[in-house]
């Protein structure tokens, strides 16, 4: 058997994008708002392109304050990728929103890389980066959609602590339905690529649990933080006549 990469031409990569066109033209038929999911077709594949050329540099990089300045990028783009389903009240609640995913998901971050997998040193950029992203993206999701499902409650006139509650139980639905999927519906995209590149099915599925582990950790503990957080400024915008 083969365990070296295949190098993807850039042909390989055109036809990759058929099926794509063809999911296209389902939204275009059915008149739903394909320009939307054209442009972020689009911006996919230049910001992919772009991170490619990046990393090929930032890899080979020993500099800890390049990696620890883009770790503070990663939580400050996430965080405002977060609040973007309420862009009236983005920057209200960014402050909320980045202590949330820097603690949530920096405290997650430190204990798969120190513990789980003691990294050395623990700036290693091939290693801190992905990971860093992963929990990144994961507490992001989350906290879109409890800071959504929260508005929406509020605004329905739910008391407070009912829709924490319910904002919370929405954020954990897509990570526990992964949880219950990994494996039986679909091989995750880490163990996956592991897989391709020719390692042990064995050793991708450790790495995987770390991954699934680092990925409930992260989005509960943030979303619990940003919900926290956020109480007061939440209650002031949905009852401004209420005392704080």
């Amino acid at each position: 058997m083969n365990n070296t990469p295949q190098l993807i031409s850039l042909v390989d990569l055109a036809i990759a994008f058929i099926p794509v066109v063809i999911a296209l033209c389902f939204l275009y038929l059915w008149s739903l708002n394909v320009k939307q999911a054209s442009y972020a077709i689009a911006r996919m594949l230049i910001q992919l392109l772009l991170i490619g050329y990046a990393l090929s540099y930032i890899f080979f990089s020993d500099n800890v304050w390049l990696i620890s300045t883009i770790l503070i990028a990663m939580v400050g783009i996430s965080c405002w990728i977060a609040l973007r389903t309420l862009p009236t009240y983005r920057l209200l609640l960014f402050k909320q929103g980045y202590i949330a995913i820097i603690c949530g998901g920096g405290f997650t971050l430190v204990f798969i890389t120190q513990g789980a997998l003691a990294i050395t040193p623990w700036y290693q950029a091939q290693i801190i980066i992905p990971l860093a992203g992963m929990i990144f993206a994961t507490a992001m999701n989350s906290i879109s959609l409890c800071a959504e499902r929260l508005f929406s409650e509020m605004n329905n006139g739910v008391p407070y602590h009912q829709a924490r509650k319910n904002a919370l139980n929405a954020a954990t639905i897509p990570v526990i339905n992964t949880l219950f999927a990994v494996g039986l519906v679909s091989i995750p995209g880490m163990m996956t690529g592991q897989i391709l590149s020719g390692v042990s099915p064995l050793i991708a599925a450790r790495y995987q649990i770390i991954v699934m582990c680092m990925i409930f950790a992260s989005a509960i503990i943030s979303s619990v933080i940003f919900l926290i957080l956020s109480e007061k400024t939440v209650k002031l915008i949905t009852n401004p006549n209420s005392n704080p």
